[in-house]
């Protein structure tokens, strides 16, 4: 089935989360400012947010951006009710490394969410992109090699907010593990740890008012659906 007609055959009500309701959906970053003063307006940053997890994109120069300076993830969202603070455990990402450790304290005006670091290091300010519609994420439990039937440990998931999806699939396990004692993605291309198409095999994809992809870690993507349409439902339900 279409990723639509599953959204029709699942239920209707929201689970509820630990978090504020209003976190959740699809969200563009207007702007950044740093504690040196300087602001960012031009980079094109998504942040999806569901139940129980978060895809984020950041490309600095769009498609234009190098292979090895993009960045992508996907992690559990935790929250903090005592501090209202939100952080994500990050089990994988496009960069080896994790950019962007400090937890958040968000506060909504309107339809902005203005992100503060604790430390005051920076100020993000984001702007809902969904109006309405269905809000569904589905996160990746495993995958099949269809030749060998072998199980792979892979990392991934979806999120539908209204009109807006974004998709996230982590590299294949032999791909990360020769990348994880790199710290920068260039220096491991440039020793041949890794190849770029490697590297770029990292996925996280958005797709802005509709089902094509508008932004991705992966150029060749862009144009093309953001997911196919091979969608079931288990005989448990899940």
């Amino acid at each position: 089935m279409t990723l639509r007609e599953l959204i029709a055959h699942l239920p209707t009500k929201l689970a509820e989360v630990p978090f504020p309701p209003h976190l959740l959906g699809a969200f563009r970053r207007k702007s950044i400012t740093f504690a040196t003063g300087a602001t960012d307006e031009s980079t094109h940053v998504f942040w999806f947010q569901s139940a129980g997890f978060t895809i984020d994109l950041r490309l600095t120069h769009g498609v234009a951006t190098p292979v090895a300076q993009r960045q992508g993830w996907i992690g559990d969202t935790v929250w903090d009710n005592a501090a209202q603070l939100l952080s994500w455990n990050i089990e994988s990402s496009y960069q080896p490394r994790n950019q962007w450790p400090e937890p958040a304290r968000l506060h909504a005006i309107g339809n902005a969410v203005i992100e503060f670091a604790p430390s005051g290091a920076y100020v993000e300010d984001w702007r809902q992109q969904a109006v309405g519609g269905p809000l569904l994420g589905l996160r990746l439990t495993g995958m099949v090699d269809e030749a060998t039937g072998a199980a792979i440990a892979m990392d991934g998931g979806l999120i539908v907010a209204g009109e807006h999806v974004a998709l996230a699939c982590a590299r294949h396990p032999e791909v990360e593990g020769h990348l994880r004692d790199w710290g920068d993605l260039d220096a491991a291309i440039a020793s041949q740890a890794a190849t770029a198409a490697e590297v770029e095999s990292y996925e996280v994809s958005v797709a802005l008012c509709g089902a094509t992809v508008t932004h991705s870690t992966q150029t060749a993507r862009v144009g093309a659906a953001i997911a196919d349409d091979q969608f079931a439902i288990d005989a448990d339900g899940a």
